[in-house]
């Protein structure tokens, strides 16, 4: 599902983002990507979407190396992934429906099946009573209900969440992390880069460390920190 061989990364002000990276994970898991700082989370998922490309190795994602994908083809990429920010993204001027529905519409489906695959997202993350507010209207945790409902409407097989819960209060954060396992258990791959100790040590997933852009754990039902 998804891939990464002996990737580094490399920016042009010096920083060494990543260094020999090698990654694999499997169809409908749920890891953590954990790590301080600076450590080289952001960049491995911005590599994932074709936000950025390696300075060497593959990414594959999918069955596709995006390494080698031009332009026009990025955007067939990124139907296939859902992604959730810390700082939701959403456009202000328009409502919850058509946050969400703008994914679909911009594919070229078709009206009846914009609204039933909108309708069905929006009843998943349980925003169904706010799908005419606007999201100065919601509180953060809505906000991020209707990221993450932007981000599964066209069914994707990998989502990625970065820092999702980095805005949140830790009852409302853990709320969003119980909606992504659900996610996953409807057969979606999920990948969360996060800080949130309390809540990688309670639900018990796979966890991938990084460490000054190195890969330096990777721990089935992992915890934060290694005991």
């Amino acid at each position: 599902m998804i891939e990464l061989i002996n990737v580094t990364k490399s920016f042009t002000n010096g920083i060494h983002a990543l260094s020999g990276i090698n990654l694999h994970i499997g169809k409908e898991e749920f890891v953590f990507l954990v790590g301080s700082s600076g450590a080289g989370k952001t960049t491995l998922m911005k590599l994932l979407y074709r936000d950025e490309i390696p300075t060497s190795g593959k990414v594959i994602v999918d069955r596709i190396n995006v390494t080698e994908l031009d332009a026009s083809q990025i955007p067939y990429l990124r139907r296939n992934i859902g992604i959730v920010f810390q700082d939701f993204k959403l456009l202000p001027k328009r409502t919850v429906y058509e946050n969400v529905a703008f994914a679909l519409r911009v594919t070229g489906a078709l009206r009846s099946t914009i609204r039933r695959k909108t309708m069905q997202a929006l009843e998943l993350v349980g925003l169904l009573r706010r799908v005419n507010s606007f999201p100065d209207e919601l509180s953060g945790g809505e906000k991020q209900r209707a990221c993450i409902a932007r981000a599964i409407v066209n069914n994707p097989p990998i989502l990625l969440a970065d820092e999702p819960t980095g805005n949140l209060d830790p009852a409302t954060s853990w709320d969003i992390l119980q909606l992504l396992d659900k996610i996953n258990k409807r057969n979606t791959t999920v990948v969360v880069s996060t800080h949130n100790k309390n809540i990688v040590d309670e639900m018990k997933k796979r966890v991938i460390e990084l460490e000054g852009g190195r890969l330096v754990r990777d721990q089935q039902l992992g915890t934060y920190n290694v005991k």
